[in-house]
């Protein structure tokens, strides 16, 4: 039975815009520097199987390196006690609007304040990666019900919503 639902599309034109917050003393948000096309695959299944994430299911292991070993493609993985909190990737393949991919919680730390902090922190990184003018993202159903408010709370504003039907 198909179902019917909205897609947001947020953006941010000014990294004075960002309302950010702070990030805990517990959690570190470290950058993969050395791109793996089968941690991307393990991350975005950790963070996106309690949403049913499937935009990628088909995707084979030339697939997933493909895009983690372009250089405008990066991640960061956010540690709690050395357990994988959550991730973000960004993608830029114009050089100027950094798209905030894929980003979550592992499905343990949903809840516990970390959402905010991430976010912010991805925002910042897509800021202060050179050449950036424009920091966007969607988010629909298939995203943690508190996706859309924590998006709006650091500054994003909606640019479009599109219906959409699964």
């Amino acid at each position: 039975m198909d179902r019917s639902y909205t897609t947001y599309y947020l953006e941010m034109t000014s990294a004075s815009e960002l309302k950010a917050k702070p990030q805990r003393h517990d959690l570190q948000i470290i950058e993969c520097d050395v791109p793996q096309a089968e941690f991307n695959k393990f991350l975005y299944q950790l963070v996106g199987a309690p949403w049913e994430w499937g935009d990628l299911d088909t995707w084979g292991d030339s697939d997933w390196q493909a895009l983690v070993e372009q250089d405008c493609h990066r991640t960061w993985v956010a540690y709690h006690r050395g357990a994988i909190a959550g991730y973000y990737e960004l993608y830029r393949p114009d050089g100027r609007n950094s798209e905030i991919r894929y980003f979550g919680l592992a499905p343990q730390f949903l809840g516990c304040g970390f959402g905010g902090a991430l976010l912010s922190h991805a925002i910042l990184s897509a800021w202060e990666w050179h050449g950036t003018e424009r920091v966007w993202v969607h988010t629909c159903i298939f995203d943690h019900p508190a996706a859309l408010q924590n998006y709006q709370a650091r500054g994003l504003r909606i640019y479009k919503q599109v219906e959409e039907v699964s």
